[in-house]
């Protein structure tokens, strides 16, 4: 059986689920690819009573079928139950089916891809809301799990829902991509022995999303994986862009022109920046466009130091897509060697400073440790000053501690020691005395590096650097 992986925290949750004695309807909900299924096979196992995965675009009566076949291959017995008509005949069958099960003890019941279901007038929400609130909160010893790689849909329609679903959630979990850590310890169980270094390439390329990590080969380097996973016609992430967006949003143009206007943005968008770029209109619709974008993982929102919520600062946080914009949409060429021309190139260096920092963001609790402040009350956020007459500036992250001391964070990628020199330390020195004089904060301020291999130590250094950490510490 192939060991699971991290997932501390969603395990403790799932086990308590399991032990807690009551009727649990645990709501799971992660993009694509993200290992939500893997997580509820593994983990369970053999107390996996029942498992129906839902069909994206099929025809109620369609569906149905499956379902009987599902039904009927669990009882060890296809001739067991009748084709159900409705949703409603298949929850009563599905009660026939548990009822001896339930009596000799406790069994998880898995309702994968659960928005697929619920298609236009098929009835499966009003028939399975009645048959949880009738039968299954009856059942002490059933546990329910319904999934859904759409997180938008299951946030607005199971965790959020206003009918008779309400407040029936007992449990909900969104799973998110392995950490560095995590990415790390996943290709060591596979015999996958890489540097971090080259795990930090592929990190900001792929992600840690288990699915493509999967497809990297023993004894291949990172360069090697990029080049046969991304750029020849039968690697698996040629054609991944076309699909992502699209099984998860049922009109995804509009998701993809935000995604677009900030993938081409490093600093981020607020709002406002966003609907001009993107070409959409002001209103409603776009905050609930951000809500899903930001619930499906490929979108974060940083409040701004000051707290003016209509300057949040909207970044791109999806790795394989600022990846396949940058390098993979308008590429022409294929085959060995590709990615590692591209490699080489200045489009690659200024890429891959973005995309590190973009790492650093998700690994904001491996840095505290890093720097002692692990323990201290610790607000992370972002600030910019763009006057139109002097010269700005921007920080992209901040750690506002409750000790009276605020890091202002750079991450810098470099394929050695970072050097500091005198133009980057004038613009390190201007960061600080802007955000001083903007704010008139009292505090004392802390310029932190994050770079891969360290700072080379000079005057500008040992003058403007009070923290320097490396890239090992994000695999903590």
């Amino acid at each position: 059986m192939e060991k699971l992986i991290g997932r501390d925290i969603e395990k403790k949750l799932l086990q308590q689920a399991l032990d807690s004695g009551v009727p649990e309807l645990i709501a799971l909900f992660g993009r694509r690819r993200v290992g939500k299924t893997f997580l509820i096979r593994q983990y369970f196992g053999k107390h996996l009573g029942f498992e129906f995965t839902g069909t994206r675009d099929l025809k109620l009566d369609e569906q149905l079928g499956y379902f009987n076949k599902s039904l009927g291959a669990a009882a060890g017995n296809d001739k067991l139950y009748q084709r159900p008509a409705t949703w409603t005949d298949a929850f009563d069958q599905l009660s026939h089916f548990l009822s001896p099960k339930l009596a000799a003890g406790r069994s998880v019941i898995f309702l994968d891809e659960f928005p697929w279901l619920s298609t236009h007038k098929s009835g499966f929400m009003p028939a399975f809301d009645h048959w949880w609130n009738s039968w299954g909160t009856k059942q002490n010893n059933l546990v329910v799990v319904i999934c859904g790689s759409a997180a938008s849909w299951m946030i607005q329609h199971v965790v959020n829902n206003k009918g008779g679903l309400h407040n029936r959630i007992t449990r909900k979990i969104r799973l998110l991509p392995f950490n560095l850590k995590e990415t790390e310890e996943f290709l060591q169980v596979r015999k996958i022995n890489l540097d971090r270094y080259q795990i930090l390439q592929l990190y900001m390329i792929m992600g840690g999303i288990p699915h493509y990590l999967k497809e990297i080969n023993k004894g291949e380097s990172s360069a090697q994986a990029i080049d046969r996973i991304c750029f020849t016609k039968d690697g698996l992430l040629q054609s991944e862009f076309k699909n992502l967006y699209h099984s998860l949003f049922d009109d995804a143009t509009r998701h993809l022109s935000v995604v677009r206007a900030l993938a081409g943005n490093q600093s981020g968008l607020t709002r406002n920046e966003i609907i001009a770029k993107a070409g959409l209109t002001s209103g409603g619709t776009i905050t609930g466009l951000m809500e899903e974008l930001i619930e499906s993982g490929f979108v974060t929102a940083w409040q701004p130091y000051d707290r003016k919520s209509r300057d949040t600062i909207y970044k791109l946080a999806d790795e394989f897509t600022h990846f396949y914009l940058k390098f993979m949409e308008q590429n022409r060429a294929s085959g060995t060697g590709v990615w590692q021309n591209f490699s080489t190139g200045q489009s690659w260096r200024s890429w891959s400073g973005v995309a590190f920092e973009r790492v650093c963001l998700k690994h904001v609790l491996q840095i505290k440790k890093a720097l002692g402040i692990a323990g201290v009350h610790t607000e992370e956020s972002a600030w910019r000053h763009l006057p139109k007459q002097a010269k700005g500036a921007q920080i992209d992250l901040l750690l506002d501690r409750r000790d009276f001391v605020i890091n202002i964070c750079e991450m810098k990628y470099s394929e050695s020691e970072f050097v500091i020199d005198k133009s980057y330390a004038a613009g390190l020195e201007n960061k600080r005395n802007v955000f001083k004089q903007e704010t008139g904060t009292k505090k004392s301020l802390f310029i932190t590096l994050v770079t891969t291999f360290g700072v080379k130590e000079n005057d500008y250094s040992l003058k403007l650097v009070q923290n320097s950490v490396t890239m090992d510490v994000l695999f903590d």
